[in-house]
C-alpha cells in the first residue's frame, strides 16, 4: 500500500474533441458539444439533443476487420487507449505483459446490438440473430478489446457501476498498482448508448432535458435546469507505479493520491438527500491521501443538471469539506460534453489532470443563476487561472454508487 501511483498517459474521445488537446482547449473555451441527435430519428422523442462524438474514424486507431467486430463503445475505448499508451510512451516489447493490466468499464455496453438483434429475432426468427451479438454487446468487451489490441495480459477488469463506472475503474486500477498486482494499468470508462431504447428509457424516468437549445440544455446547478443530456465517448489513462515510471524516464502528469467508494443504500435512482454517502466517499479519498479538506483546491462535480443530483451533491461537498467548501472551486464538465454515463469519470479525470498541469479550472457553461440549494462557487462565467494542487473528481451512479478520486500535483 506504500507504492505511489502516477499518471503518465491520457486519451480522450469526446463530443468536444477526439484527442486530449482539443478536448481541453474546448473546455477552456466553453465550447458546448451538444446538438440534435443524428444517430437515429428522434422526432417522436421528448429529448432531441445529445452530446455525440463527431468525425470519429475507427480506421485511424485499428484495422477494419477488428473494428467490424466491435460496437462503438469498444471502438472508443481502443481509440482512447491507443492515444494514452502512445502519450505515455509505453513500448510493450520492453514490458512484461502480465504486469500491464486493464480496468476499463462501460455502464451499459451496446444497447444498439441488443436492439438490432431483437428486431431480427422478431421479424426473421432466431436463426437471424448474429453469432457476434453477445461478444459485441456485453460491457466487458471494451476492456477485453483493449487487452487484445495492445497485448496487455495482466489483470483485466470491467467495473459496472452505472455513472460511477469510469471513476471506480480508475480507482480500482490505482489499488491494483498499490497492492503490487500490476506495474502499469490502462484505466477509464467508455460509453455509446445514444439509441432509441436508452433515450426512451431515461426520458421515461424524467431524467433527460427536453430543451431544444443546445447551449442551454445541460445546465448543472442552474435555477432553470431540466435534466441531463446524454453524451458518449471514452476517457482512458495510463497509471504506473512511480518506480516503474521513473525507471523508464516517463513524463509524469500528476499523482493519484486517494480513492473512496461508498453506497447510499437508499434508492435505485436518487442519491440520499443529505448527501452523506457521496460525502463519505470524498472523506475516504482525502483520508487515503493523508490530506485534509483544506488541501482541496477544486472539485470536479458529478454535476448532471438534474434537480436531485445538484442539490444533494452540493450538500455532500459541504459535509465533506466543512467550512472549506466555500473556498473551493467547483465545476461540471458535463455542462459542455453532456453526461457520458460510464465514460464520464474517465473523461472528467483527464480534465482534472489538465487542471493541475495548466493551473486552470474550467467554467460550468450555461450556468446563469444558481438554483435553490446550490450555494457553492460553481465557476460561473469564465474559467479561472489559479494554482491547482489537489483535486477531487466525483461520480455518482444509479443504485447509490458513489466514487471519488483525488489527484495532486506530482512533486
Amino acid at each position: 500500500m506504500n507504492r505511489r501511483v502516477v499518471v503518465t498517459g491520457l486519451g480522450a474521445i469526446t463530443p468536444i474533441g477526439n484527442d486530449v488537446d482539443s478536448f481541453w482547449k474546448s473546455l477552456k473555451e466553453k465550447k458546448v458539444g451538444i446538438g440534435p441527435i443524428t444517430h437515429f430519428d428522434a422526432a417522436g422523442y421528448k429529448a432531441k439533443l445529445a452530446g455525440e462524438v463527431k468525425d470519429f474514424q475507427a480506421k485511424e486507431y485499428m484495422d477494419g476487420r477488428a473494428a467490424r467486430r466491435m460496437e462503438l463503445f469498444s471502438q472508443y475505448a481502443v481509440a482512447a487507449a491507443r492515444q494514452a499508451l502512445e502519450d505515455a510512451g509505453i513500448e510493450m516489447s520492453m514490458e512484461d505483459p502480465y504486469r500491464v493490466g486493464v480496468s476499463v468499464g462501460s455502464g451499459i455496453g451496446s444497447m444498439q446490438a441488443f436492439e438490432q438483434n431483437h428486431r431480427a429475432l422478431l421479424e426473421k426468427g432466431p436463426g437471424r440473430v448474429s453469432p457476434l451479438m453477445v461478444p459485441m454487446m456485453i460491457s466487458n468487451m471494451a476492456a477485453g478489446n483493449v487487452g487484445i489490441a495492445f497485448g496487455l495480459k495482466g489483470k483485466n477488469i470491467n467495473v459496472v457501476t452505472a455513472c460511477a463506472t469510469g471513476t471506480n475503474s480508475i480507482g480500482e486500477a490505482f489499488r491494483a498498482i498499490q497492492y503490487g498486482e500490476a506495474d502499469v494499468m490502462v484505466a477509464g470508462g467508455t460509453e455509446s448508448s445514444i439509441c432509441p431504447m436508452a433515450v426512451a428509457g431515461f426520458s421515461a424516468l424524467q431524467a433527460l432535458s427536453t430543451s431544444d437549445d443546445p447551449l442551454r440544455a445541460s445546465r448543472p446547478f442552474d435555477r432553470d435546469r431540466t435534466g441531463f443530456v446524454m453524451g458518449e465517448g471514452a476517457g482512458v489513462v495510463v497509471l504506473e507505479s512511480l518506480e516503474h515510471a521513473l525507471s523508464r524516464g516517463a513524463k509524469i502528469y500528476a499523482q493519484v493520491a486517494g480513492y473512496g467508494a461508498t453506497c447510499d443504500a437508499w434508492h435505485i435512482t436518487s442519491p440520499v438527500e443529505d448527501g452523506s454517502g457521496a460525502a463519505q466517499a470524498m472523506r475516504f479519498a482525502i483520508e487515503d491521501a493523508g490530506l485534509s479538506p483544506e488541501d482541496i483546491d477544486y472539485v470536479n462535480a458529478h454535476g448532471t443538471g438534474t434537480h436531485q443530483n445538484d442539490v444533494f451533491e452540493t450538500r455532500a461537498i459541504r459535509l465533506a469539506l466543512g467550512a472549506h467548501a466555500d473556498r473551493v472551486k467547483v465545476s461540471s464538465t458535463k455542462s459542455m460534453t453532456g453526461h457520458l454515463l460510464g465514460a464520464a469519470g474517465g473523461v472528467e479525470f483527464i480534465a482534472c489532470v489538465k487542471s493541475i498541469q495548466d493551473g486552470f479550472v474550467h467554467a460550468t457553461a450555461g450556468l446563469s443563476e444558481e438554483g435553490e440549494g446550490c450555494d457553492l462557487d460553481y465557476t460561473k462565467g469564465d474559467g479561472v487561472s489559479m494554482d491547482v494542487g489537489c483535486v477531487i473528481s466525483n461520480s455518482l451512479g444509479f443504485g447509490g454508487h458513489n466514487a471519488s478520486i483525488l489527484l495532486k500535483k506530482y512533486v
